[in-house]
């Protein structure tokens, strides 16, 4: 069934009255090219609308309205409409029009949730957690590695409908890739879906490969030669960041699958093909991803014992001083002592041979303990 026959069957009044529904919407929004975001009609949010035809792209005229139910006649394209962040009041009349979900509406908006995939009718929404790598010169214990934001899919027979939330995900390259292959893109909305999971799966690989780089600096730290001096709070900083990674790349291994085997309406056979590369990529990401977390899991046991090994050494060389230091100390104190009778205490030669016996006790002491390697 086309989404206008879907349309009349929601409100109940056929063909007139999916005209007049499509016209009080007309009438809220004002005529304007909804290709520029600044002049849009649903507010700023509004990045693009575009609509294709046999995997071509044609020239949009008029408002939404008219652009939704010139596709609709023709049942040979679909719309997509990209949005950043919109508000409660600039995704009503588009929920309307696409007759979307309240619960998939109030997730988009809201955003901050899981990946996951879910069916509402004829409506497929995705949710996809976009990752992006911050660059720094140099990894601190406060160094923010890993940014994440949202992508939220709403995929039906002849729409597609993106909502972006974050400061990166920026979807424009990859409509442009898309609309180089027009082979591809006259697949349907299920070809865009799957080029938006295969975008967000690519910069979790790019996103764990840079990581990596800087695990591998952490590592060269620790394993220095004063590797126990290394801050270990580089080292927890790595960790967090990583499992915000894990936390946008695990959850998406179900949703994937389901895209790749479980039969749905709006996602042919031939696109199903396509999810199931996404999902051997996704393994890569997650099997980088718990390899990093085994590897710095052993790398802060290494620093620890590394600092449990410094502090016995250090414990070693205070011992030997005190070692040294108690021959003098003993010997100073003996003579220190308020007897009549002490051997040599009037012979001319007593004091240089008591210093002798000191200093000659105290370098036997210090060789022993040095040969030993305590200092």
């Amino acid at each position: 069934m086309s989404m206008a026959g879907n349309l009349r069957k929601v409100t109940g009044l056929g063909r007139v009255g999916g005209l007049r529904k499509v016209a009080r919407l007309a009438r809220r929004h004002p005529r304007v090219d909804l290709s520029h975001h600044a002049r849009s009609p649903l507010g700023s949010s509004v990045v693009k609308c575009v609509t294709y035809q046999d995997g071509t792209r044609v020239p949009v005229a008029g408002d939404l309205v008219d652009t939704v139910e010139r596709v609709r006649k023709k049942e040979d394209g679909f719309v997509w409409l990209g949005l950043h962040e919109p508000t409660n009041e600039e995704f009503a009349g588009i929920a309307e029009l696409f007759d979307l979900h309240p619960l998939a509406v109030e997730d988009a908006i809201e955003a901050h949730q899981r990946p996951k995939v879910e069916r509402y009718g004829e409506t497929l929404f995705a949710v996809f957690k976009t990752v992006c790598y911050v660059e720094h010169e140099k990894l601190t214990a406060t160094s923010e590695v890993v940014d994440t934001g949202e992508i939220m899919v709403f995929v039906g027979a002849e729409f597609v409908i993106t909502v972006r939330h974050g400061r990166h995900g920026s979807l424009g390259p990859l409509r442009e890739e898309l609309e180089s292959n027009p082979r591809q893109l006259a697949k349907g909305p299920a070809a865009v879906l799957h080029a938006i999971a295969d975008h967000v799966v690519d910069d979790y690989l790019s996103v764990t490969d840079s990581v990596q780089a800087d695990i591998d600096q952490v590592e060269t730290d620790v394993f220095a030669e004063n590797g126990a001096r290394a801050d270990p709070g580089r080292i927890y900083q790595l960790k967090r960041e990583l499992l915000e990674l894990k936390r946008a790349v695990v959850p998406l291994s179900r949703p994937l699958e389901e895209l790749a085997t479980r039969p749905m309406r709006v996602i042919g056979p031939e696109i199903q093909a396509y999810f199931r590369d996404v999902s051997d990529h996704l393994l890569r990401a997650k099997e980088q991803i718990a390899s990093f977390d085994e590897l710095l899991n052993s790398i802060l046991q290494a620093h620890l014992a590394q600092v449990t090994v410094a502090q016995n050494e250090d414990m070693r060389k205070i011992t030997a001083w005190a070692a040294v230091i108690a021959v003098p100390t003993m010997v100073c104190g003996v003579y220190g002592m308020n007897f009549d009778h002490m051997p040599e205490l009037h012979w001319r030669y007593g004091y240089p041979l008591v210093i002798g016996v000191i200093f000659a006790s105290c370098l036997v002491l210090y060789r022993g303990f040095r040969r030993n390697g305590w200092l």
